[in-house]
């Protein structure tokens, strides 16, 4: 069946039964929060490492697209694979935009943008 949003391809070809967006979170060694957010039809380009270089035990083997993970970070707060850029990745059909707001909180606004405030990374 055609549509009129779009020219190309049909995005559902495309992708298959896989949702359209990968949002991936990580914190450093500093405790910085950063979120890789990657539209895998319009961001053709994107590569999105999930493991780091490292010791085969200690990468993450279960990654499977459409399918989200949670478990990466234990009760204690260490991370289960020293590899696993993202210890908490979701895959999702709608535009999400995460950011932390003014109080502290993260925050999630379905298909509405975010804009951020003059000295902040939206990177």
């Amino acid at each position: 069946m055609a549509s009129n949003y779009y020219i190309g391809r049909d995005p559902e070809e495309i992708l298959g039964n896989s949702p359209r967006f990968f949002y991936g979170v990580r914190r450093n060694e500093d405790g910085e929060l950063f979120l890789v957010r990657s539209d895998m039809i319009t961001d053709t380009t994107d590569i999105i490492d999930v493991n780091a270089p490292g010791t085969p035990s200690e990468t993450f083997e279960d990654f499977e697209e459409g399918v989200d993970y949670f478990e990466g970070i234990r009760t204690d707060h260490q991370i289960e694979f020293d590899n696993l850029k993202y210890p908490q990745y979701r895959w999702d059909d709608r535009s999400l935009f995460y950011y932390v707001d003014s109080e502290g909180r993260f925050t999630v606004r379905i298909n509405k943008g975010y804009t951020y405030p003059p000295g902040t990374s939206g990177a």
